[in-house]
């Protein structure tokens, strides 16, 4: 087993703005050593600690899919001093990653089963990645429909948006794009997203949500899943908490006796339901 302390060495193979701001960029990083690559064998849905010399480290989920070979990726959003330290970064330049970290979707079990992502802004990371390792050609077999539902304050904000516009040719994933207010030249749902999972209305059966966003996004898309019929055990989360160390030694990210870094970041509805209302 590695040291979980140590970082492998990687360097800065793309930098993507990916909104209008400019204050969220996905970097494409390539292990230096190729041994280290092969042993960093992660799922979707976990993360990773990203660090720079000198400037610190954060916890980021992984945005890239195992089914993408070669590299990995993480969306950084413009938030503090070592995010910001992130976007000032240049091709070429060489980053520290600790990880995998996490518990990640439980891709195994959601196989024979529909999957309904429910993404709200930049916290669409870990669903691009399971979107993409359960659409990939040789997995897609396992999983039934894949329904995604994804919202952003305005279509500024909007990632992904050359994958997304792939996933909406492909007639075994649909896609529906919502912005909360009308826009001159948007042509998708307009509404929040709770509103637009009452509309589309995904079945329960046979089935497993997957929700990821904001609090109040995650809170009353819940609620309307509820209404529709979905069990607790059904509805899987990935919690936006404040992490540091990132394997359950620094208690920065403790929920009761629990550890998002480790026992997290996904957790079921009916787990949550069982822990100390802290999240």
């Amino acid at each position: 087993m590695p040291n979980p302390y140590i970082p492998y060495l990687t360097k800065i193979k793309s930098i993507l703005s990916e909104n209008k701001v400019n204050d969220i960029k996905t970097i494409e990083l390539e292990f230096i050593n190729e041994e280290d690559y092969k042993e960093f064998n992660y799922i979707p849905g976990q993360f990773a600690e990203i660090s720079i010399i000198g400037k610190g480290e954060c916890p980021i989920g992984i945005a890239s899919s195992p089914t993408e070979k070669g590299f990995i990726k993480f969306t950084i959003k413009k938030m503090g001093t070592v995010t910001s330290s992130f976007h000032n970064c240049e091709v070429g330049d060489t980053i520290g990653v600790r990880g995998p970290c996490g518990n990640g979707w439980p891709i195994e079990n959601m196989k024979g089963k529909n999957i309904v992502v429910i993404g709200g802004g930049f916290a669409f990371s870990t669903l691009r990645s399971l979107v993409l390792y359960a659409s990939n050609e040789k997995n897609r077999k396992d999983y039934g429909d894949i329904i995604i539902i994804y919202g952003n304050r305005d279509s500024g904000e909007v990632l992904y948006r050359e994958i997304l516009e792939e996933w909406e040719k492909r007639d075994d994933i649909k896609v529906t794009l919502t912005i909360d207010r009308e826009e001159e030249g948007w042509t998708r749902k307009v509404g929040f997203v709770a509103a637009v999972v009452k509309e589309v209305a995904p079945s329960p059966d046979n089935a497993v949500a997957v929700v990821c966003g904001p609090p109040i996004m995650i809170r009353t898309a819940i609620a309307e899943l509820e209404n529709l019929g979905w069990k607790d055990e059904q509805i899987l989360n990935s919690l936006e908490m404040r992490m540091k160390c990132g394997i359950g030694k620094c208690g920065r990210c403790n929920i009761g006796n629990k550890f998002v870094c480790v026992d997290g970041p996904v957790f079921s509805l009916a787990e949550l339901k069982n822990m100390p209302d802290e999240f």
